[in-house]
């Protein structure tokens, strides 16, 4: 049997009941349980949550579920049946938390909506992610990462220009919706410690990824345009992205006038600060087109180690461009503790992300590994709801319940 969290966090007591999978739901409940808390996951009886099935694996788990699956208890309920949803029903009483990721109308249809929870436990947080709310002229259609970035304007940005739109490398659109279900679950978490009672947190993906857009959003309303493509360069600050170099390409940010005046000394050409068309914010991105290809020049005559090495040398912000693999193997991932080395009874020792909060100069709890599908059904059950091992056995073979 895996274990999941035993060493005490800032959440060490909470109950969380996840009914969540893919994605946004599963990510938010990770978070909780690098927390501290308890993490019961409820999953489907035959396949459980469907990125268990997500090539490719080590030993019998896929890397989609590993990534978003450490540190939880697994079990396996038949919730179309009255067995299954009497037993979630039973679990949610005795819960803190319940999270799930459904369409609108799901839960109520299954009898595991609010309205119903609540009336059993006035202090249930019930965290509903969907992709675009209830009230959303969108709300019953299936939402998934990529419409989600479609739909909130992310991707026609997320492009060099007059190239096609693009998504996003790292999955915002669901993430997005974990992000900020976090947020709210953890301010009603506090105010029901004063009041006692509960509420319904709703977020919609669609919303969260609208309301990282910043700049971006400000940049119509301010001007009345939409942003245009810029690739890895700034809307707004020159010279800011991705340089070509003899051998490679290197990121640059000069944020502040202080380190414009760096970098033009860096590239020994320090005639372009009292240039006029270079000397202010303004000037620079006017004139982009003019600047740009004057440093492009500079930069393609020495290698990527020598600009970095230089960049440091005149402080200004730099970076070399890494693959997923390069910046996991990093010096500075090892120094931060970032990567763990968890054991799995079946799959055997497995390296894993860990979350990057740090209380005290470290990780709130070590973490565990992802549980089979329905590894802790037994447990639970005995352990929350005082079942006997024959009641349970009973279930299982009435395929109420899956018992690993």
């Amino acid at each position: 049997m895996t274990t999941a969290n035993s060493t005490t966090g800032p959440l060490s007591g909470i109950k969380v009941l996840d009914f969540s999978r893919i994605l946004s739901g599963p990510y938010a409940s990770m978070v909780l349980a690098d927390l501290g808390a308890e993490v019961i996951k409820v999953e489907p009886i035959e396949k459980g949550d469907e990125t268990r099935n997500f090539p490719p694996f080590q030993g019998p788990l896929s890397h989609y579920y590993i990534a978003l699956n450490r540190s939880k208890k697994s079990i396996s309920l038949d919730l179309k049946s009255e067995e299954g949803c009497e037993i979630a029903r039973k679990l949610a009483a005795q819960s803190d938390i319940v999270l799930e990721n459904f369409r609108p109308g799901v839960m109520d249809r299954l009898g595991l909506g609010y309205e119903t929870l609540k009336a059993d436990n006035p202090g249930l947080i019930y965290c509903s992610i969907t992709g675009f709310g209830k009230n959303s002229p969108h709300g019953n259609k299936p939402a998934f990462d990529i419409v989600a970035q479609a739909l909130s304007g992310v991707m026609s940005v997320n492009r060099e220009p007059d190239q096609a739109p693009n998504k996003l490398g790292l999955p915002l659109g669901d993430m997005a919706g974990s992000i900020f279900s976090l947020f709210g679950v953890l301010a009603v978490l506090h105010e029901r410690n004063q009041t006692g009672h509960g509420r319904h947190v709703e977020i919609a993906m669609l919303d969260s990824l609208i309301a990282l857009q910043g700049y971006l959003s400000q940049i119509y309303f301010v001007s009345g345009k939409s942003p245009e493509p810029v690739g890895t360069r700034h809307p707004s600050i020159v010279p800011y992205g991705s340089f070509p170099t003899s051998d490679g390409y290197v990121i640059v940010a000069c944020l502040t006038e202080r380190f414009w005046h760096n970098f033009a000394r860096c590239l020994d050409m320090e005639d372009l600060i009292e240039d006029p068309r270079f000397a202010q914010y303004e000037q620079r991105l006017a004139n982009r087109d003019e600047l740009e290809p004057m440093i492009f020049n500079r930069m393609q005559q020495d290698s990527t180690e020598y600009w970095l090495d230089r960049l440091s040398t005149f402080d200004v912000p730099n970076a070399p461009i890494l693959s997923i693999g390069e910046a996991l193997e990093q010096d500075h991932v090892a120094q931060q503790g970032l990567i763990e080395t968890v054991t799995h009874p079946v799959a055997g020792e497995m390296r894993i992300v860990r979350g990057p909060i740090q209380f005290d100069g470290k990780g709130a709890v070590q973490s565990g590994a992802p549980a089979l599908l329905g590894e802790h059904t037994s447990e639970v059950l005995t352990e929350m709801l005082g079942y006997s091992p024959e009641k349970v056995q009973d279930l299982a073979n009435k395929g109420y319940i899956r018992n690993t």
